[in-house]
C-alpha cells in the first residue's frame, strides 16, 4: 500500500473533509492547500501508471499528517519543563509506515488495545494481544514485528466499519 492509498482509506474511514485534511496537514507542519489535497486523494489506476494530476506523498508528509491528526483529534500537548518544544521525527529511512499508522491512529482516536483488537475483528482478522504489542513496539526492539499491508488494510477497513457503520 502506498502513502496516498493510506490517506484515501483513512479519510474515508474517519469521514474527513478536504478542508479538514488541509488543516490537519497544517497542524502537522506541512503547508498543503485544498486543491493539493484533492490531487493527493486521486486514486491511481494500476493500468494508468502515469497520472500527472496526482500528487504523490512521501513518508515524511504522511508522518506530518498523522501528527496533525493527533493534534486535530486530541489537541496540542504542551511540553513539560525540560523537554524540547518539538518532538523529533519518528521516521527513519527504512521505517515501515504501516506500524507508524497503527500507533498514531491509536493515539489520535484514544483507542485502547482492546479497541484495536475489536477493529481488527470487525475487519474479519484475528490478532492476538501479543501480535498487536509487537506491531506497536519501537523499531529496533527485540520483539518488534513489521506491520504488513494486510494488517494495515484490515485495520483501515475495520475503522471504516466502526465509524461509518
Amino acid at each position: 500500500m502506498d502513502n496516498n492509498d493510506i490517506l484515501i482509506r483513512l479519510r474515508y474511514a474517519l469521514e474527513i473533509k478536504n478542508k479538514e485534511m488541509a488543516e490537519i496537514f497544517k497542524l502537522g507542519g506541512e503547508d498543503v492547500t485544498v486543491p493539493e489535497v484533492v490531487k493527493i486523494l486521486i486514486k491511481s489506476d494500476e493500468y494508468d501508471i502515469e497520472n500527472d494530476d496526482q500528487i504523490k506523498i512521501n513518508n515524511s508528509m504522511l508522518d506530518s499528517f498523522l501528527n496533525g491528526l493527533i493534534i486535530f483529534k486530541r489537541g496540542r500537548q504542551e511540553p513539560k519543563p525540560g523537554q524540547p518544544a518539538s518532538p523529533e521525527t519518528s521516521i527513519k529511512k527504512s521505517s515501515n509506515m504501516n506500524n507508524l499508522l497503527l500507533k498514531k491512529v491509536k493515539i489520535a482516536l484514544a483507542l485502547t488495545t482492546d479497541d484495536v483488537l475489536d477493529i481488527f475483528e470487525m475487519a474479519g482478522i484475528m490478532v492476538s494481544k501479543g501480535e498487536l504489542s509487537a506491531l506497536l513496539r519501537k523499531e529496533g526492539h527485540k520483539n518488534y514485528k513489521e506491520c504488513g499491508d494486510k494488517y494495515a488494510r484490515n485495520f483501515l477497513k475495520g475503522l471504516a466499519v466502526k465509524y461509518r457503520g
